[in-house]
């Protein structure tokens, strides 16, 4: 039996780390297992889900680097849903309902003031056909009821273990709206069995939905799959994730320079008690994948988390893993040695860059010094060793030495505070551009 997985977003918005959380548990468990990652578009409501919100998915999936093995979409497929209903009915575990949204409320709210629990009395199974038939002529369409059996049911969850639920303490679900539209429920589950989905990842917020859905599976004559309900990201603050408002989109983690592995890293670790750290490659993912670490309670997303592990990426990453990114600036192997260990994202390159081989602000304090600091600058070629000579002939001339002869060299020829080791960059700044700096004077 192949393995398969679906990640299923409903086209309604962006994707956030929320989204991409379920998205990636799902990919490593179907490569782990050598299994498909199927793609599906639960996109029903049609007046929310749009074109451009799938595009928009698709591009945020295929940027972090799970790519999907078959690409399904609901709106193609109600004549899947239309035959399922009608074998449900005809069996008579879908039956119409004509209670409108008031009058159930106002049920619900005497159950709750007698103290029972606020679940659907099933008195739409006491009309008569008359009775529907007139209620029908007054106006009114139905919805439509999945009749479960009041009975428990039990599975083993991947990630919560043992978990049951009390169907008689639920509410025959609504599985079609009085307009003839479904709900997520139903065709979600003919999905499932229609194309063979072994096991359903997702999110925490569904366990209570599994119960009715175990039995729609076995009404339709289905295999259950396996369940695995994740814990629900959540921000750091503990504050929920919306697609709908676009926080932590994954757009804007892009934009803001996040590398995918870097994201990818820390999503996999984050809930699971591993230590947080970078990987390399999709290689290094999958093997150690283990739903089984993962816990109930909610992970806290920390975006500074993230960019320090993004840091982290960066500073262990060999040239050829991003010269053709970056080729285009100018920037060779020794620049990246040289510099690799202070960038926080990949686009901080373009500043060193500037700073070794382009025109830029500088600034010191110490005009005396650099004065003798440009007389002192020895003959190239230069090397490693050049800083360390350089320095210690103007310790030699000036009595000066520490920070008080170290940062107002660096100010001077970067412009900066702070940076990689000067005797790294000072090779590349060269002779001419360390010269001109250095007799700029304050500024």
């Amino acid at each position: 039996m192949t393995v398969r997985v679906r990640f299923a977003p409903s086209p309604t918005g962006h994707l956030h780390v929320g989204n991409i959380f379920v998205a990636l548990h799902n990919w490593l468990f179907a490569r782990k297992e050598a299994g498909e990652f199927l793609l599906r578009f639960d996109d029903t409501d049609l007046q929310r889900s749009t074109a451009e919100f799938a595009e928009a998915i698709r591009r945020d999936l295929t940027w972090v680097g799970l790519a999907w093995d078959r690409e399904v979409s609901q709106s193609q497929r109600i004549a899947v849903y239309d035959a399922a209903a009608e074998r449900l009915k005809t069996s008579e575990r879908l039956y119409p309902c004509y209670e409108t949204a008031e009058e159930l409320a106002l049920k619900r709210q005497a159950q709750l003031q007698s103290g029972r629990a606020p679940v659907y009395d099933r008195a739409a199974l006491a009309l008569s056909a008359a009775d529907r038939a007139k209620l029908e002529a007054e106006g009114r369409l139905p919805h439509w009821r999945f009749r479960l059996d009041l009975k428990e049911v039990r599975w083993i969850d991947m990630v919560r273990g043992p978990q049951h639920i009390d169907e008689a303490s639920q509410s025959d679900p609504v599985l079609i709206r009085e307009d003839g539209t479904y709900l997520y429920t139903l065709p979600s589950v003919v999905d499932d069995i229609d194309l063979g989905v072994t096991h359903v990842i997702r999110g925490a917020d569904h366990v209570t939905n599994t119960g009715a859905q175990i039995q729609i599976y076995e009404a339709l004559g289905g295999t259950v799959p396996r369940f695995g309900h994740l814990p629900l990201l959540k921000g750091k603050g503990g504050e929920e994730l919306s697609k709908r408002i676009g926080s932590l989109s994954i757009g804007e983690l892009r934009a803001a320079g996040i590398e995918p592995l870097a994201l990818a890293s820390y999503l996999a670790r984050l809930g699971t008690g591993d230590p947080m750290k970078p990987v390399h490659s999709w290689a290094e993912l999958v093997p150690e994948h283990n739903l089984g670490k993962l816990g109930a309670a909610s992970p806290h997303f920390d975006r500074e988390e993230l960019a320090q592990i993004n840091a982290r990426l960066l500073h262990e990453t060999e040239f050829k893993e991003v010269a053709s990114r970056i080729a285009a600036g100018g920037v060779d192997e020794r620049l990246w040695n040289a510099v690799r260990g202070n960038l926080q994202k990949l686009a901080d390159i373009e500043q060193w860059a500037r700073i070794c081989q382009g025109e830029i602000l500088t600034r010191t304090d110490d005009v005396d010094l650099t004065r003798i600091a440009a007389a002192e600058l020895p003959p190239e070629p230069w090397n490693d060793e050049t800083w360390k000579n350089w320095t210690g002939a103007i310790t030699s001339a000036t009595g000066k030495k520490g920070k008080a002869l170290f940062q107002p060299l660096r100010q001077a020829l970067t412009g900066l505070d702070h940076g990689p080791e000067m005797r790294l960059l000072l090779p590349l700044i060269g002779r001419a551009r360390a010269s001109a700096r250095l007799l700029r004077g304050k500024g």
